[in-house]
């Protein structure tokens, strides 16, 4: 493992799930978690690479990284509030 590799607290699978569902389901699940800890999603939905970096900027959460894995995205957002 990378020495930069940013490790999540909880993971959260929306693959096979559209609009707006991962974006609802990523709003309920960082709440899981504690200020300062990381949520990773993951989903094959193509709009899940507008909405969920635009939800992550209106709520105030931090979009850490965003990969395209070919058959599905990720996202690494951290919790700020």
């Amino acid at each position: 493992m990378a020495e930069n590799e940013i490790m999540p607290s909880k993971k959260l699978d929306c693959i096979g799930l559209f609009c707006p569902v991962p974006v609802f389901d990523t709003s309920e699940k960082i709440n899981d978690i504690e200020i300062g800890e990381v949520l990773e999603v993951l989903t094959d939905d193509p709009a899940s690479t507008s909405d969920i970096p635009r939800w992550a900027k209106r709520t105030g959460h931090k979009l850490l990284k965003f990969e395209d894995l070919g058959d599905h995205f990720r996202f690494l957002i951290e919790r700020a509030k």
